[in-house]
């Protein structure tokens, strides 16, 4: 029955599941626009469904279409693209961009070294006269201008080929991108240098200016921004990088009658796998013999070391700390739970937020409104500016060009998606949609599962009540002694509290079973009776009557035992709260949010609980069936909802809250069916969600708020609407350094993510 149930259950979760998308590693996108571009190429694709571009990772996730189809899109557009294999990991984000890192430092270093001196003598000269005077006394203008022509020239395009070489072809393709800007700008600068040096007489003598050092500055800064974003964005990944270091990269497995260490790769279930004190778990398994106790902080967080014996099972990249331990291999490859929470983590830092639809929308005009803008400036200046007209319309023209700067737009939602769900899953937590993280921000409501989630989920001895003749160890074990006949869950747990107390139990003759109401046996002679006080009514109950009150209050129902005949205690065995239930409640109501519990328990059970929890909304007596109906009925009182759950029959519940939240050490069909999942069950991985969610949410805002402000502000500031007013310009140079920055300042907000810290209860 219960196989049964939980395929129906799958069934009832997986039917509608689209087919797997397509993951696509693309190359060579600098900026917003060129994710729209490439989102836009995509979708034109004959059977693509949907399309996501990813800035940050550098990703694009593909629901149908031909893999052949989608990469020619690509190219056409410009970039290059890969199809990932489904099996196979993704590429470490980290490695990936400090290999980016590594190749922008050296181009960095090669642009310095002639844009350092370029720089300081017509700077210098510019503010110091004397040192003016000097210069020209050494070397002729004419020779001067050759040797700066000589040194930007080779920045450009050296160093800064690549501005050019993907900003350029963009641009003719009528779809420019920040290269483009780059190109237009430091090209504009350089080529009425140029001009300048070499036909002085094509341009009135009043504008003979040149601005080498300007176009060689400019690629300078910007290679100098885009190697801090790299570097950045390799900081961003290190969630990734830490989890995938948790892999072992070898095993020691049975063969042969033999033990051999082989790769990782190379162990296929069934595998007999060796394991000494202070190694990995190469893959996940079960224990065939032996026993030690396992480090499992890296997937429930809990530090201290858990006691395994045979039957456990183990986690691939937990580590084995004491004892040596031989195991079955029942996962492997990109089945085990690791290989598992690398792909939720990375699906989840791959996705877009609701937000993002706002900023994908305007950064697809950005870059074409950017060139209408400094066309306008440069037409203003040259028809109604002052004397130099065309200097002034030149250098303010590439100012605008260069400010610009689509990088932040296109990074502020991306970068603290990343880095905000990698810091959730060092903390337990695992956002498997990143849409999650906006809706859970806006939860008005947090509905718990009782049993399981709240509760331990199993029964256990929670109150014996003596009458004043019996001793507690007596009484305890011949009732344990008389249960061990029977399979309720309720003898279940009396037998374990009687072992845990290390009672010895008598032998047992004469046991019946009668349903609903209890058992009778005689345990060394003794007549044992356990059971409804319709079990034994002809006894008197009047002593006991204090106690049935207080724990019909508390939502408790008691059995009673009578010993020979002679009623002697009252038993009550419940499923116990779990020790952290409380503090998450309260600390969900310190941020604001209402609770509930769905329970099938009856009205005054569920009731007490609630209230010893202090849950504001309880809906009991709630058949597995039903769940969906109640979140309904939840999200229509209170407002959107997120429900915490663990088994089978919370999956359709899972599915149908605006965010659902499974516990890890619930089923998989649970995890499967819920968009966040804490790991190792700890009930304060839902604080920690709610936590990240603002904290991710509220560094959208910050990073968007400064990337469209910064070029509202900076924008006109570069056209020159100051100087009228106040004789304020805007330099190229200037503009260079704060598009860089910009990148930079959006990146660095996003790491702040990395220091939110856990909720303590």
């Amino acid at each position: 029955m219960k196989e049964d149930e939980e395929n129906d259950m799958n069934q009832h979760v997986h039917k509608q599941a689209p087919a797997t998308p397509v993951t696509i590693d693309i190359e060579g996108m600098t900026c917003a626009s060129c994710v729209a571009r490439v989102e836009k190429a995509l979708l034109k694709v004959p059977g693509v469904a949907a399309a996501s571009v990813n800035l940050a990772t550098e990703r694009a996730t593909v629901s149908g279409g031909d893999a052949v189809a989608l990469l020619n899109a690509v190219q056409k557009v410009g970039y290059k693209g890969a199809i990932r294999e489904p099996d196979v990991p993704a590429h470490e984000h980290g490695h990936t961009h400090d290999d980016q890192a590594a190749v922008l430092k050296r181009d960095l270093i090669i642009a310095a070294i002639p844009t350092i001196p370029l720089f300081l003598i017509e700077m210098i000269g510019h503010l110091y006269m004397p040192f003016h005077m000097w210069v020209m006394s050494v070397v002729s203008m004419d020779v001067l201008w050759t040797a700066y022509f000589l040194a930007a020239t080779f920045v450009l395009f050296v160093p800064g080929l690549r501005f050019f070489r993907h900003g350029i072809p963009a641009l003719l393709r009528g779809a420019p991108e920040m290269n483009s800007l780059v190109a237009l700008g430091a090209g504009a600068a350089w080529l009425y240098s140029t001009i300048v040096t070499f036909a002085p007489q094509l341009v009135p003598a009043e504008t003979r200016f040149v601005y080498f050092e300007a176009a060689a500055v400019i690629v300078t800064l910007i290679l100098f921004g885009r190697w801090l974003e790299a570097l950045g964005k390799g900081r961003t990944g290190q969630a990734i990088r830490q989890l995938m270091e948790q892999q072992a990269k070898t095993a020691r497995v049975e063969r042969n009658g033999t033990s051999m260490e082989v790769p990782v790769e190379q162990v296929s279930v069934g595998d007999i796998v060796l394991v000494r004190p202070g190694e990995k778990i190469a893959v996940d398994g079960e224990i065939v013999d032996g026993a030690s106790h396992i480090d499992e902080s890296m997937i429930s967080g809990e530090p201290l070391p858990v006691s395994k014996g045979v039957g456990a099972l183990v986690t691939g990249g937990t580590i084995n700390t004491l004892g040596s331990i031989r195991f079955r291999a029942t996962k492997v490859g990109s089945d085990t739970t690791l290989a598992h929470i690398i792909r939720m983590v990375e699906d989840a830092q791959a996705g877009k937020l609701p937000i993002q639809a706002v900023v994908d929308r305007i950064t697809a005009v950005f870059v074409p409104i950017v060139i209408g803008i400094a066309l306008l400036t440069a037409i203003a200046w040259f028809w109604f500016g002052p004397e130099p007209k065309l200097t002034y319309a030149l250098v303010n023209a590439v100012a605008v060009l260069i400010i610009a700067c689509p990088c932040a737009m296109g990074l502020a939602t991306p970068m603290s998606i990343m880095v905000g769900t990698g810091r959730a899953a060092q903390l337990g937590v695992l956002f498997r949609k990143s849409e999650a993280l906006q809706q859970l921000r806006d939860a008005k409501v947090v509905a718990f599962d009782k049993t399981g989630t709240l509760t331990e989920g199993k029964p256990v001895l929670t109150d014996l009540i003596l009458d004043d003749d019996f001793e507690h160890d007596e009484v305890l074990a011949l009732v344990a002694a008389a249960e061990s006949r029977s399979e309720h869950p309720i003898a279940t747990a009396i037998v374990a509290a009687a072992e845990k107390a290390g009672l010895t139990l008598g032998t047992v003759t004469d046991f019946t079973s009668t349903a609903g109401e209890g058992i009778t046996a005689r345990v060394d002679g003794r007549l044992v009776s356990v059971g409804a006080q319709r079990h034994m009514s002809h006894l008197d109950f009047s002593d006991f009557a204090e106690a049935i009150e207080r724990l019909a209050s508390e939502g408790k129902t008691p059995v009673f035992v009578a010993i020979d005949d002679k009623l002697a205690a009252a038993i009550v065995v419940a499923d116990t709260i779990k020790p952290t239930s409380k503090g998450v409640i309260a600390a969900l109501h310190a941020m604001g949010l209402k609770t509930a519990m769905i329970s099938g328990d009856n009205r005054r059970t569920a009731e007490a609980i609630a209230a010893q929890l202090g849950i504001d909304d309880v809906r009991a007596e709630v058949l597995p069936a039903d769940k969906v109906a109640a979140i309904k009925s939840l999200r229509a009182d209170h407002g959107l909802i997120a429900y915490v759950g663990d088994g089978i029959n919370d999956a359709p519940a899972l599915a149908e809250a605006d965010v659902g939240i499974a516990v890890g050490s619930g089923t998989d069909v649970a995890i499967e069916s819920a968009d966040v999942v804490l790991l190792g069950g700890d009930l304060a991985g839902v604080n920690n969600a709610l936590a990240i969610s603002r904290a991710t949410l509220r560094n959208i805002h910050e990073n968007l708020f400064w990337a469209f402000v910064y070029n509202a502000v900076l924008i006109p500031v570069a056209a020159g609407v100051l100087f009228a007013p106040f004789g304020i310009l805007l330099s190229p140079m200037i503009g260079a350094g704060a598009m860089a920055l910009s990148s930079v300042f959006v990146i660095g907000n996003a790491q702040r993510l990395r220091s939110v810290k856990g909720v303590v209860l």
